[in-house]
């Protein structure tokens, strides 16, 4: 008989959404958590919302969400369940050879410290949206898929011969699934993106805090400056230099409303040297002050959630588990420095 496997650091985990909140007794409704890894989570239970950064996706049974690393979640009350898979970027490609998902990450999907990627080059498009709800056959597939990789999961845990490759390949097919619907919400990019633009996009994922010249990231891609706006004109609407300004925006309101940073520290961390500076981007940008932005998503948090305590250590225990093979992720201790700790501020009650 094997020997239990006390800790399988294979890059994957999965858990459910009740024992989340039945393993914390402080547990209440609409914890938040920026993510290190990606989130697949698949409803079974219930209808609430859950939150990415800042849209909101209701949610009903059959429905699956995906959050990327870097984003911030807002989970649903209790009486709500879910399926949850965790994962970290390289974990589908390490067995696959035609992944499908791209292995360089994508708009939006990383924080500043999350910019590496040991898979190989995808050839297919990367997977856009947040949320799906998929119906007849699409659907059977979906949670057919999701509870074979935690039923397999289970298994390995307990020490049976289950080789990690079927793990890969079970959630690389469900990635390449999702690549061929369209999503019911999410921004998502465009899929006219072109090969320079996609580059482009990874290179500012990777780079908005040291730099926000458009020209420094043309030289680096081995293209012009007008290239890059052209395609960038084609695909969005928006300027190569809005692109890069509305990274830098996206990163500066996640931190503004899921920090107690000063608002000097959170433009110090975007790449701006003085407040000033910072504060004039943010409202060019943004369209209210870095300190009006965070006083109206606290005003908003403490709408949601009377009295909001997250989770204590489950998830960021699950988090640190699904990226623990390559040693992408800090020790829990460590998480905090990472900015990807729980949001541990309370709200204000309501009276």
């Amino acid at each position: 008989m094997a020997e239990p496997i006390a800790r399988p650091e294979v890059g994957i985990h999965t858990l459910r959404l009740r024992d989340l909140y039945q393993r914390s007794a402080a547990m209440q409704p609409y914890a938040r958590v920026r993510l290190p890894v990606h989130l697949l989570a698949l409803v079974t239970a219930g209808r609430a919302s859950f939150r990415v950064d800042f849209e909101t996706y209701p949610c009903r049974p059959g429905g699956l969400l995906w959050a990327r690393p870097g984003q911030v979640v807002g989970f649903p009350p209790p009486g709500i369940d879910a399926t949850l898979v965790l994962f970290e970027q390289a974990f589908p490609y390490d067995v696959v050879d035609a992944p499908a998902i791209a292995a360089e990450p994508r708009w939006a999907a990383l924080g500043p410290h999350d910019h590496a990627s040991s898979g190989p080059q995808a050839t297919h498009p990367s997977v856009l949206g947040t949320y799906w709800q998929p119906g007849g056959e699409d659907s059977e597939a979906i949670v057919d898929g999701v509870s074979q990789l935690e039923i397999d999961y289970q298994r390995l845990l307990a020490g049976e011969s289950i080789p990690v490759a079927v793990l890969r390949h079970q959630l690389a097919g469900l990635l390449l699934r999702l690549s061929t619907w369209e999503s019911e919400g999410g921004p998502g990019q465009a899929a006219t993106d072109s090969e320079v633009l996609a580059r482009f996009r990874t290179a500012v994922d990777a780079r908005y805090a040291q730099t926000r010249q458009v020209d420094e990231y043309a030289r680096e891609l081995g293209c012009s400056v007008r290239t890059l706006t052209r395609a960038s004109l084609a695909a969005t609407g928006r300027t190569a230099k809005q692109l890069v300004d509305d990274r830098v925006a996206l990163e500066a309101k996640r931190l503004l409303a899921e920090s107690d940073l000063p608002v000097a520290e959170v433009g110090v961390r975007v790449g701006f040297t003085e407040a000033t500076n910072f504060g004039r981007f943010f409202a060019r940008t943004v369209g209210s002050s870095p300190g009006a932005f965070r006083a109206r998503a606290r005003a908003e948090q403490a709408e949601q959630a009377p009295d909001a305590t997250p989770p204590a250590q489950p998830l960021v225990a699950a988090v640190t588990k699904a990226g623990a093979a390559r040693g992408s992720l800090p020790p829990p201790q460590d998480l905090t420095d990472r900015g990807l700790s729980l949001t541990t501020r309370r709200t204000r009650r309501r009276t």
